[in-house]
């Protein structure tokens, strides 16, 4: 199973594309769609790349999710996590009470812990708060919209 094109279309639509560097939230330089490996202020891309970034880490995301997990996914709870590790990271994934609720089959519980992690520098982000509840609807196979 891969990322969908319905996932695809949830993390382009809460990254958003930017093709001058530019810091998020958190402080880190972030580029394209929430690119940030070796990103420096003054930095610019094209759309191409942008989306050529996105393509690879995004499969990279996916397959962290897979290989995480030793639990059978639907096509809307790994795109959900896929969303999720993209933007989190896999260290926060590879940890998470939401990665243990899914291993114990914990389903509905582990749609809810999409919620609790949206907070950047401990506050609630509503940007953040939005995109957990897309990724819950997306986990619960509701589709993200």
């Amino acid at each position: 199973m891969t990322y969908s094109p319905a996932g695809l279309e949830m993390t382009k639509f809460f990254e958003g594309c930017r093709l001058k560097a530019y810091q998020d939230q958190g402080g880190v330089w972030t580029i394209g769609f929430g690119h940030t490996a070796g990103v420096k202020e003054g930095d610019t891309c094209t759309q191409e790349q942008a989306e050529e970034w996105l393509k690879d880490e995004l499969e990279r995301a996916s397959d962290f999710v897979c290989n995480s997990l030793d639990v059978e996914l639907t096509q809307g709870q790994l795109d959900a996590l896929t969303d999720f590790v993209y933007n989190l990271g896999p260290r926060a994934f590879k940890y998470s009470t939401l990665r243990s609720l899914i291993q114990s089959g914990q389903m509905e519980r582990a749609a809810e812990e999409f919620l609790r992690c949206n907070h950047v520098n401990g506050k609630v982000v509503a940007g953040l708060t939005r995109r957990r509840e897309a990724e819950k609807a997306m986990f619960e196979g509701r589709g993200w919209r």
